[in-house]
């Protein structure tokens, strides 16, 4: 795949960093703060959770970051964008019920169920799902969000494949929309009034 040089495919040997990069990035979204209320237990089981993804990303999807680990993006695959019980006890994901307690699993999976009718009903054929994107907050303004995009936005140019993702912050529709993405649905967790956006680039 041809792309900027700086960019490369995550490594085993860096997953540590980039969990700690997405927990960081993801510390102050609505989602994670709704999920996870107390400060000091969200950025622990951040990390946790967002090893998971980088793990899941890295055997079935795509997972890049820059040779400084500044940011990191995570994609699942035209074909395999709906998580895979196989998959998710491979990855140790489904410890995710002890380590959130029942009640933070809760708010989770309501918002999960939400968003993935939302997701079969926005976009039907094959796709990739940004699943995860974030940059250290300390390097942020710098472009780096935008260079972890082009690697699978190039590929799914060329293939005329979709691209899909959800946000629940609404100041980072601006920064989708500068690289091709709509929003296609608006909505609230159903019981919790939480918002999220669909938003999809299509072909």
């Amino acid at each position: 795949m041809d792309h900027d040089k700086s960019v490369l495919e995550v490594t085993k040997s860096q997953k540590n960093k980039a969990s700690d990069v997405l927990a960081n990035a993801f510390q102050d979204d609505p989602f994670y703060r709704f999920v996870i209320p107390d400060d000091n237990r969200r950025e622990r089981k951040l990390r946790w959770l967002m090893g998971k993804v980088v793990d899941y990303s890295i055997l079935y999807g795509k997972a890049y970051t820059t040779p400084g680990v500044e940011g990191v993006i995570c994609w699942l695959p035209p074909g395999g964008t709906e998580l895979r019980m196989g998959r998710i006890i491979r990855v140790g994901l489904h410890a995710i019920i002890p380590r959130f307690g029942f009640a933070g699993y809760r708010r989770f999976d309501d918002n999960m169920a939400y968003s993935g009718k939302i997701h079969k009903s926005s976009v039907r054929e094959p796709h990739w799902y940004l699943w995860a994107i974030g940059v250290d907050p300390q390097c942020q303004g710098k472009g780096t969000g935008g260079k972890l995009l082009h690697p699978v936005l190039d590929l799914a140019g060329r293939t005329k494949t979709p691209c899909y993702l959800e946000t629940h912050n609404q100041r980072n529709i601006p920064f989708y929309e500068k690289f091709g993405f709509r929003i296609v649905k608006e909505g609230r967790v159903p019981a919790h009034n939480l918002p999220i956006w669909a938003m999809l680039k299509g072909v």
